[in-house]
């Protein structure tokens, strides 16, 4: 469960020191819109493509201590190895207490927006000491971005001046901050008035930007040819989930059990094998198939021609 935790002594010692270091004024990088690359393109580096992956992590199966899970008790990259820390990063949408819907990553810390930066071009203001606050969320060629919940449309990267890629969510680069030392801790939200966690669409976290944040998607996505069911709502990485692939109907191996769903794009849900009963399309991810009227229900999924894999 997320909390939204009050400002200790530490987190108040850290507004001093960004204070001081110039966080909030950091010069803004010359990064344009040119040199921004959607993940869906690909890193032109050694030919490597930075791979959209429908789904956690730990669904898609990802090996242990490598990417997100690559941190110490601090959330912090503990591996020396950066192109081990940088292999994979998860995006899922959870609700923190308070302040709506917000993305972590896959070690369940939230992640922040600046307010500095510049959306329409991605350009970024978080460098130098401020960037040792709140890390830059970073891939690299050959990286596989994992997206629960999150639009894969509002997903993208943006280059650094070190040559390094960071995550971009609907033209919003991404940070941690150094003082959530654990999941949930949102110790981060609403720092010197330019900090908040960050919606699945790119917006601030908070009231008055949860109907933008799970407003519908403009136009509907390509159909999939596959999809993960979670055992559990919200995507949730404690229970057991199922993944199934193909065209056309197909019966899903533990029936009746989903109540959350991760998809590349538009299918159908039936409520019984050989796709019979009630269905319902849907069109992307959903957290809770309570509000399709299928949670745990689901027995059978209905592919649409012209799908393509998630990952």
């Amino acid at each position: 469960m997320f909390r939204k935790q009050g400002f200790s002594l530490a987190a108040i010692a850290v507004i001093g020191v960004l204070a001081l270091t110039g966080c909030g004024a950091s010069t803004p990088s010359p990064t344009s819109v040119s040199e921004q690359a959607r993940v869906e393109s690909g890193d032109s580096e050694a030919g490597k493509k930075i791979t959209l992956v429908s789904g956690t992590a730990k669904a898609n199966n990802a090996p242990p201590k490598t990417g997100d899970w690559a941190t110490g008790a601090d959330g912090t990259p503990d591996s020396a190895d950066q192109r081990v820390v940088q292999q994979w990063v998860q995006l899922k949408a959870v609700t923190a207490d308070g302040i709506g819907r917000v993305v972590v990553n896959g070690a369940g810390m939230t992640l922040y927006r600046f307010d500095k930066d510049a959306p329409k071009s991605s350009k970024y203001a978080c460098v130098g000491q401020c960037a040792q606050f709140f890390p830059p969320v970073l891939v690299t060629a050959g990286s596989r971005i994992f997206v629960a919940g999150v639009q894969r449309s509002e997903v993208g990267t943006v280059k650094r001046d070190d040559g390094t890629h960071q995550v971009v969510i609907g033209g919003w680069p991404v940070y941690r901050f150094v003082k959530d030392s654990k999941p949930g801790d949102v110790n981060g939200q609403g720092l010197s008035g330019t900090w908040f966690a960050v919606t699945p669409n790119g917006q601030k976290a908070g009231a008055q930007d949860r109907a933008s944040a799970e407003a519908p998607r403009s136009k509907p996505s390509p159909a999939a040819a596959s999809a993960i069911l979670f055992d559990a709502k919200n995507f949730a990485d404690d229970e057991p989930s199922q993944g199934i692939a193909g065209i056309g109907c197909r019966n899903v191996a533990r029936p009746s059990v989903a109540s959350s769903i991760a998809t590349p794009g538009h299918l159908t849900l039936w409520s019984e094998k050989d796709c019979r009963g009630n269905s319902v399309v849907i069109d992307g991810d959903i957290a809770d198939l309570t509000s399709a009227g299928l949670d745990n229900t689901v027995a059978s999924i209905f592919f649409w021609p012209g799908g393509r894999q998630a990952s």
